[in-house]
Formats: C-alpha cells, structure tokens, sequence
C-alpha cells in the first residue's frame, strides 16, 4: 500500500511526540513532588486556677498567714498519726514556710498577713499544664500552744470552671506541745512569747483539739480567756475553679 504524503508527516509527527514523552520519562528523581512531612501546633498551656476565700469565724483567735497547696499524692496530716515537722512549725509559731515546701506540694501559696477573727482573705492559687487532685489549706490559731485549722486532701480533680466547694473547718491538735496555756509558750498577740520548741511534750500525734480552758474556768497559770475558745467551727472556706 502505498502512503500519501499527508499520512507520511502525520505519522512522523507523532513518532517525534512519543520519543519526547518517553525521555521525559527518565529514571531520575529531579522533578518528583516532594510532600513535607506535617508540622504539629505547638501545645497550648492549660493554665488551672482556683480562688479559695477563708473566714475566720472565731472571736480572739488570730489564724497565721493561711497555707493553701495544690498537690496530686500525700496529706499534710492524719487523725492519730505524728505531725510532721513543717506541721510542728506551723502549729507552734505559725510559720508555713516548710509546708509549702513539702515534696508533695505542686503549687502553693500563702495569705499576706495573719487573718484578725471576724475578717476574710481570698487566696489565688493556680498551676500549668497538671490538673491537681487535691487542695490543702492549713493556719495556727496563735493564742494557743499548738492548735491550727483547716483541710487535708480535699478531692477537686472533678471540680468545673465556675463551680465552688463551701465548707467549714475544725480545730485540731498537732500532739507536739502540751496545752498549758502559758504565756511563755504562746507566740500570739495575748502573749507573744515562744513559737516553735524543737522538743515534743505532748502525746505526739494529730487529734481533735479539746479547746482551752483558760483563767476563767479556773485555770490559773492560763494567759487566756473565755474569748480565746473555738469549739464552734473555726473557719469558712469557699472554694472555686475560675480557671
């Protein structure tokens, strides 16, 4: 059969298109599509925040500077067990340094001055990135030998934003000096004598605090009266997530 030359150019056009296409087809890389590997977004910090507001609600009992600590394991003391020694400090002399230092305590903070009987303080306590199990507060009642106040362990890990815990404490005993009532061994305002005394006196464990007796019950060497008792709820707390 013979071609006509029409065919002829056709056909050779497209044999020059079909060695192009296949040179373009070469066993190099240059031209491949490189996808990029995806980037994450950094982490956004979760910022936990809680307002705890303290009432004292006695009548002569100053509470030192409160201790409040946000804490994922361990109590800051338990009913019939020894006081630890940033426990001791505290309900000697009202020193919460070493309470706030404790292993256990992922943040902390301390109210700006003692708390007067009848006045309130709000503290703002707040931690990143870790959601707390517990909150702990803790204060002296420094007319006495070795009384303070507060919670131990308290569960918030399912506490929302805006939702509040109210409660009301007890007065407890910190076992570790005897309840004389002695204007040497009184570090409050009605005495302002000795706070922390390294030696232990008493049965040294955490109980229930009795109360004081004072001068007016027949207590003589007491420098304290029947002002200084607590035996109706020591404080008013109320607790909020705001964060």
């Amino acid at each position: 059969m013979i071609l006509s030359k029409t065919y002829k150019k056709a056909s050779l056009g497209v044999f020059i298109a079909a060695g192009v296409l296949l040179s373009g087809c070469g066993s190099d890389n240059d031209n491949e599509l490189v996808i990029p590997e995806p980037v994450e977004p950094p982490a956004i910090a979760v910022n936990y925040e809680y307002q705890v507001k303290v009432v004292n609600l006695t009548t002569a009992q100053p509470m030192s500077p409160i201790a409040v600590v946000l804490h994922n394991e361990g109590k800051l003391w338990e009913i019939g067990q020894p006081a630890s020694m940033a426990l001791e400090k505290l309900a000697e002399s009202g020193n919460n340094s070493e309470v706030l230092d404790q292993e256990i305590v992922l943040s902390g903070q301390s109210g700006v001055s003692p708390l007067p009987p009848g006045m309130n303080e709000t503290i703002m306590v707040s931690i990143k990135d870790t959601l707390p199990n517990y909150i702990s507060i803790a204060s002296m009642l420094v007319n006495t030998n070795d009384a303070f106040t507060g919670i131990t362990a308290m569960d918030i890990s399912n506490l929302t934003v805006d939702e509040s815990i109210y409660l009301q404490t007890s007065s407890y005993d910190s076992g570790t000096e005897k309840n004389s009532e002695l204007m040497a061994t009184i570090p409050g305002p009605v005495a302002g004598q000795e706070g922390y005394n390294v030696m232990r006196d008493d049965v040294d464990y955490v109980a229930m605090h009795p109360g004081v007796i004072s001068k007016d019950d027949g207590l003589t060497q007491s420098v304290l009266t029947q002002d200084h008792r607590f035996d109706n709820p020591t404080l008013s707390i109320t607790i909020t997530r705001v964060k």
